[in-house]
């Protein structure tokens, strides 16, 4: 008979053995996904959920939302020469989130439509004009429209409080040219009435103007490349037609991190930029400081970088002795290691009469701007390593070398990566002893400061996090024919195609559609969709639908109706049947006049295979009066929150995320 008081000891054991062995049981981890570190003094930007969160709750008035999507804008944009990725609608970027994120920098037709697609997001009609020389956003509230310009930060409040339209504003402009003839028109007579007596003549001007609390006192704007005088010729009534500004919904950032794997972001840069190529002006903002020149106003609006432009890298150096590569890699076929059998090269071919293939993937959630690859091949008799690359999700490989002698190589990834957020990698082996005994790849990427966790003076919570265990698969081309050989074009994710014309994304005929396939490594999880359409007629329509079946059953995802000659939309499927891992996502068009598809982003997000979370490293860098500083941080868990103390103003240096040894 067993002791009444020994039961309680019993069970403790019998439940410590099966907490034991169900941590045994607990699968290996290959990648850590969603990998974000905050600091209590930048916002958090890195989707349109996160945004919403940061900037948007529910107690606020329309008119609180519609001004926290224009402060975002501000905050995390600044006028300057655009980056063209030759992707989107005129090559611009327009998705606010990527912009925050990657870029930080852009133009009034930009800064419109993310102001427009802000608004949108968080439940509000928006629309937009082409006025003279300029691009703006109005948001509507209690009945009525509202100019919300954070290109060139401003709007114009009323004797009343409410703000003006831009019809109001034009005519209150309208009604002073009226009583003050000669000036319309007249740019060198509008900059000298504004500069009489000591730069205050302007004050003289339309009242509604007058009171615009964004002028300073001399009448100029915030950023000090446009004053009164410039309004007073925008707003003339010269040029004045709405525009749908448009957009893209989709990117967002997720930092995923296998063994070997390191994101480096800097509050500096080495003067690369993704417009280095010819294909755009340099930006302005490479050379300035927050707080001074043109950026002399983003200090007031939390900005604590250094600049505007970062700089960074993603190195990835797999282990490939240990066998844990077969964790992390999309494919990883007839192929053995160092550390599970003795002898060889580190990764090698184990059945010499069969294929042997490696397959990586190389998601980035920062522009490529470069790419070196090196590795050390085994080759052995009669064998070889042959590479290969794709940029749409493996549909299609291009040969980059073939190698047939042991040794170091290298290869020279730009030309293939340059403005690309994803791509594969094939290595294909063949012959007995053939393998690999060392391989890293490095990138040069584009990121903005302005969103990255800065420190402040004093005591800063940092807060990590890494999850869900997520990845995306992107289907994104441009659709304009002059992008091809500078971007992935539409037509390379092999969509089938109905009526539609061979360039463009237009009817050619009074209906037609065209389906995507898409296929994940992993379970999906839902399926987003952006889209920026044409349906010029009531009867014009997109309607856009997903089948998981091979095109069986289709579910519908959302409606794109007409007259519109341009807008945008974004959906969200999440109702994803159990285990599907490959999609058709479909456009069936109608036609009365034109149907036509300026762009579209589909997101297939999935639950990583080997995903999970395991120990993270965050090291962050920066100076305090000269002197360096470093705290390395190890997160044990997938959410934790910590502090740094900073004794006086910190000079930010950089931020580095790699799985912990």
């Amino acid at each position: 008979m067993v002791p009444r008081c020994g039961l309680p000891a019993i069970a403790m054991a019998l439940t410590i053995a099966s907490a034991s062995a169900h941590a045994a049981e607990k699968p290996p981890v290959g990648v850590v996904s969603h990998v974000k570190v905050l600091s209590d003094k930048v916002e958090d930007v890195a989707s349109l959920e996160a945004w919403k969160k940061s900037f948007i709750n529910d107690g606020m008035t329309d008119r609180d939302k519609a001004l926290a999507a224009w402060e975002s804008v501000v905050r995390f944009q600044h006028q300057d020469s655009p980056p063209v990725e030759f992707l989107q609608l005129e090559n611009a970027v327009l998705d606010a989130i990527k912009m925050f994120n990657v870029y930080g920098y852009s133009m009034c037709g930009n800064a419109a439509s993310h102001v427009q697609s802000l608004a949108r997001a968080a439940g509000l009609e928006a629309r937009g004009w082409t006025i003279q020389a300029h691009v703006v956003p109005e948001v509507s509230w209690g009945g009525k429209w509202h100019l919300l310009d954070a290109s060139l930060i401003n709007y114009f409040p009323k004797p009343d409080g409410d703000l003006a339209s831009v019809e109001e504003i034009m005519a209150a402009i309208k009604q002073w040219y009226e009583k003050t003839p000669g000036f319309k028109g007249d740019d060198a007579k509008l900059r000298k009435f504004h500069a009489e007596n000591g730069w205050t003549g302007w004050k003289r001007g339309p009242a509604l103007l007058a009171a615009c609390p964004f002028y300073g006192g001399d009448g100029w704007l915030p950023a000090r490349t446009h004053g009164w005088y410039s309004t007073m010729q925008e707003y003339d009534g010269s040029t004045l037609f709405t525009y749908e500004c448009g957009y893209s919904v989709g990117y967002q950032v997720n930092v995923q991190l296998r063994p070997g794997e390191r994101l480096t972001r800097n509050w500096s840069h080495k003067g690369l930029h993704v417009n280095m190529d010819g294909g755009g002006g340099a930006p302005g903002c490479l050379e300035m400081k927050p707080g001074e020149r043109f950026m002399v106003y983003t200090p007031r609006y939390g900005d604590l970088a250094n600049g505007r432009v970062g700089n960074g890298t993603l190195e990835y150096a797999p282990p490939l002795a240990d066998g844990s590569l077969r964790l992390a890699a999309l494919a990883c076929e007839n192929l053995d290691f160092k550390g599970e059998r003795k002898g060889g090269p580190a990764l090698f071919v184990k059945d010499a009469a069969q294929p042997a293939t490696l397959v990586l993937r190389m998601p980035s959630s920062y522009v490529y701007l470069g790419g070196e690859m090196a590795f050390k091949a085994a080759v052995g008799e009669g064998g070889e390593v042959a590479v290969a690359f794709s940029d749409n999700n493996g549909l299609d490989w291009k040969e980059l070398a073939k190698v047939t002698a042991s040794g170091d190589q290298k290869l020279d990834l730009k030309p293939h990566v340059f403005r690309r957020y994803d791509y594969r990698l094939k290595f294909a082996l063949k012959g007995a002893g053939t393998g690999l005994d060392a391989l890293r790849i490095a990138h040069d990427i584009q990121h903005s400061q302005r969103p990255l966790p800065a420190l402040d003076r004093g005591e800063n919570t940092i807060t990590f996090s890494a999850e869900p265990p997520e990845g995306t698969i992107t289907v994104e081309g441009s659709t304009d024919p002059k992008n091809k050989g500078k971007q992935v074009f539409y037509t390379d994710f092999h969509p089938e195609r109905k009526n539609i014309k061979d360039d463009l994304l237009v009817l050619s005929a009074p209906t037609g559609e065209v389906t995507f396939p898409i296929e994940t490594p992993g379970d999906m999880t839902r399926l987003r969709v952006g889209i920026y359409y044409r349906a010029r007629d009531p009867k014009d329509a997109w309607d856009i639908a997903a089948s998981f079946d091979g095109g069986k059953a289709w579910r519908p995802i959302g409606r794109c109706e007409g007259p519109t000659r341009n807008n945008g939309k974004y959906f969200v499927l999440p109702n994803v049947p159990a285990g599907a891992r490959s999609a058709l996502v479909r456009f069936t068009g109608a036609q009365r006049t034109v149907a036509m598809i300026y762009q579209t982003r589909i997101d297939a997000d999935y639950l990583e295979p080997h995903g999970g979370f395991r120990p993270v490293k965050v090291t962050y860098t920066w100076e305090e009066g000269g002197a360096g500083k470093r705290d390395v941080h190890v997160a044990e868990k997938p959410t934790e929150t910590y502090t740094i103390f900073c004794a006086s103003k910190p000079t930010m240096k950089s931020l580095v995320v790699e799985l912990a040894e």
